[in-house]
């Protein structure tokens, strides 16, 4: 997951948003799994990127499981309708959710660019999209 925090925001509450979802997913001590880096935007502001890479199956697994359940069945519906779009062909699925709305509690799916960008990795062997699609749809619902 990834989620960058503008000058125009508070560092700390955006990292509140992400660690919404970590939590979910069961992860202890997510403050240290977090990497901050600081950047300059595409004006020249400062910004602060936030990012965490989960590989324990059981997060991986949790994260999914606190994300479906969570959404809204409009959220599902749209994901449903969207997911041969959102698995490339590395066999990643793309999601991007609401900042403002994790740092709410909620889990809410957005198009906007300004999110909270989680990529999951599916594996299959060989590399199937056909498996992956239903991995996905076991998953996220």
């Amino acid at each position: 997951m990834r989620v960058i925090a503008h000058a125009t925001e508070d560092v700390s509450r955006v990292r509140e948003a992400l660690d919404f979802f970590l939590s979910g997913a069961g992860v202890k001590e997510a403050g240290k799994l977090v990497e901050e880096l600081q950047a300059e935007g595409h004006h020249g502001n400062p910004i602060t990127i936030l990012s965490v890479q989960l590989k324990k199956k059981a997060e991986c697994l949790n994260f999914a499981h606190f994300v479906r359940e969570n959404f809204s069945e409009e959220d599902v519906d749209m994901l449903r309708e969207e997911m041969p779009e959102r698995l490339d062909d590395d066999m990643v699925f793309h999601l991007r959710f609401d900042k403002q709305a994790a740092y709410l509690q909620q889990v809410k799916l957005t198009n906007s660019s300004d999110a909270i960008i989680a990529k999951v990795k599916i594996e299959t062997y060989p590399k199937n999209r056909e498996k992956a699609g239903a991995i996905v749809e076991e998953l996220f619902g």
